[in-house]
């Protein structure tokens, strides 16, 4: 079924009983040309991508729990392109430039909103940085703004300038950055790759890697069988150190728990995304008016979905600190992701040392923004064996090679990036 103003209208004149199920609710089929692990945004993205682009349809996305309940359906809902290095800026670009025809592509309302994100900056150490890191923008042909104190206070009057310890001195504004519905663009890749025959499996989750004498994937245990495959892709975000481990890998990932916030509905005030130069904090405020923030990882591993209260306390200082206002504010719920923090901040989109097995993960804060080009780029490898341009410095050997893609310039601590 194609959306659009007229089938709302023809299934209102119906009282709205013929509308069809998003997906199917297949069995598993023996066996597939391709199997994801993962159904959150970059499984379903690849397999979407992989049918939609290359014409491959014979695949199966396996998820543990529900499509989207894991981290697509938990973040911040930040997209932006505003990266520095080569092998970040054009990648997270390409991703910016598919959000942007997103919705028209798969029929769906993903809510994207251009809104515009600005990271401010507070001491001319800062706005140097980000001189340099809007130069590099625009050398890719992406568009940039280095906003001075009265440009930054013309857009957004309610922030706190004249902070003792981290005065507002300006920013840097990306205007096509904004937000998109997390789970709505999960929906609409799924149901994307449904249409096309991928199968979605719900509540399946993998067990076992089975591999022949020659150490190639033959396919996968389950909670409901073994599913063999030609391929194999692991698209589990923080939980790729326990996939890559059924198949022998040690993988240069660790698991660490990142925690948002989402207070009582207030009327509009915050029109753009917001970040704190002087830590590590982000909000902007949602369609139902709530304030949705967050702020730096819980610092130890864990697989848990939840963070303790000493980051809860940091993140409600560094909001106050930036809009004093806050402090007024009821926070309604809470709740955290499991991020793959690789070694250098940056993702992975490789193949690995097993010839028919696939990886996509190390996405540290940028997951969600990255969802389209993800999926993009680890269809384009899965198909042709080889990684698509954009992409071909996220190599899962650049560790030892030496070439690290270290956006924030932290070095090899995963809890640093």
């Amino acid at each position: 079924m194609r959306y659009s103003a007229l089938s709302i209208f023809r299934q209102a004149l119906s009282g709205n009983r013929n509308w069809t199920p998003m997906w199917r609710e297949p069995d598993p089929k023996p066996h597939y040309d391709v199997i994801i692990v993962g159904g959150g945004g970059h499984g379903l993205s690849t397999a979407y991508y992989l049918a939609k682009e290359f014409g491959i349809t014979n695949v199966a996305v396996l998820e543990k729990g529900y499509l989207g309940s894991g981290n697509v359906g938990r973040n911040t809902t930040i997209v932006r392109s505003n990266y520095m290095l080569e092998g970040n800026e054009p990648f997270y670009e390409l991703s910016m430039k598919l959000w942007e025809g997103l919705e028209q592509d798969f029929n769906y309302n993903a809510m994207m909103s251009q809104r515009g994100v600005l990271n401010l900056f507070h001491s001319d150490g800062q706005r140097d940085a980000y001189a340099r890191r809007g130069n590099a923008m625009m050398m890719h042909g992406v568009a940039a703004e280095l906003l001075d104190r009265e440009q930054v206070r013309q857009m957004m009057p309610y922030l706190n300038f004249d902070h003792a310890r981290f005065p507002i001195m300006g920013g840097l504004l990306q205007r096509r950055g904004g937000t998109a519905r997390h789970d709505a663009v999960a929906w609409g890749y799924g149901r994307g790759a449904d249409s096309r025959g991928v199968d979605l499996i719900q509540h399946c989750e993998v067990t076992g890697i089975r591999r022949d004498e020659l150490g190639q994937v033959t396919g996968v245990e389950t909670t409901r069988g073994f599913i063999g495959c030609g391929k194999l892709a692991l698209a589990t975000a923080g939980h790729t150190s326990v996939t890559g481990k059924m198949a022998g890998l040690e993988l240069p990932i660790e698991t660490h728990v990142l925690q948002a916030f989402v207070s009582e509905g207030i009327k509009p005030v915050i029109d753009q995304v917001i970040t704190f130069g002087a830590g590590h904090f982000y909000i902007s405020q949602s369609d139902k008016g709530g304030l949705v923030f967050g702020a730096d990882i819980d610092y130890y591993s864990s697989y848990a979905q939840r963070g303790n209260l000493a980051t809860v306390e940091h993140t409600m200082e560094e909001g106050v600190s930036l809009i004093a206002g806050l402090s007024r504010l009821r926070v309604l719920r809470s709740w955290g992701g499991a991020m793959d923090m690789s070694m250098d901040g940056s993702p992975i989109i490789d193949r690995t040392p097993i010839d028919n097995l696939y990886l996509n993960c190390g996405w540290c804060y940028g997951g969600f923004k990255a969802t389209p080009a993800s999926g993009f780029c680890f269809a384009h490898l899965i198909a042709k064996n080889e990684p698509h341009p954009v992409a071909r410095l996220l190599r899962l050997d650049r560790f030892e090679r030496g070439f690290a893609v270290d956006e924030g310039g932290k070095g090899p601590q995963p809890n640093l990036h």
